[in-house]
């Protein structure tokens, strides 16, 4: 299916396609010049199992089908990379955003959390009590909707609070 065609374009085309029940067994795949964020991310939404650009090698292109007819999906390796890069990006974005409801107080302790340390240290460090520190991290646990502290050093890494080779000295 090419996006540009005369009448009906591939995306919407697909959309029926893959939309009809009596087509069930029927996969397509977009084989096209026009290879923008959006025309990608269309032809994903609109279901169809591959997206290939024209200039993909005729041997390529054979293999793909016979991938595609076997219930497989694929997508070029240019596109592979950008909807990865783009995957990324709006992972590390969500990440972000989860921060925005923290005081400036459970970003420290979220910082402090995500360089290793115990909630007794997190206390020294910032001239706390444990009781207290303890409290954040339980605050943080349920204003991220984190089910433990090591989803918690995960999160804080994502969000780049802590980057990896340099966390604070104890």
């Amino acid at each position: 299916m090419d996006i540009r065609m005369p009448g009906t374009d591939g995306l919407a085309a697909t959309r029926r396609i893959v939309g009809d029940p009596r087509l069930a067994g029927v996969h397509v795949v977009v084989l096209t010049t026009f290879d923008t964020d959006d025309h990608i991310a269309e032809a994903i939404r609109s279901d169809a199992a591959g997206f290939l650009l024209k200039d993909t090698p005729p041997d390529e292109l054979r293999r793909a089908m016979r991938l595609v007819a076997g219930g497989d999906a694929l997508l070029s390796p240019s596109v592979t990379r950008r909807v990865m890069e783009s995957a990324a990006a709006g992972h590390r974005m969500l990440s972000t955003e989860r921060l925005a409801d923290l005081t400036a107080r459970e970003r420290e302790v979220l910082t402090e959390v995500g360089a290793g340390r115990s909630n007794d240290e997190i206390a020294r460090r910032l001239y706390i009590s444990p009781a207290t520190a303890r409290t954040h991290v339980s605050r943080l646990l349920g204003k991220l909707g984190a089910r433990d502290r090591s989803q918690l050093v995960v999160l804080a890494y994502e969000t780049g609070l802590v980057v990896p080779g340099s966390a604070p000295e104890s």
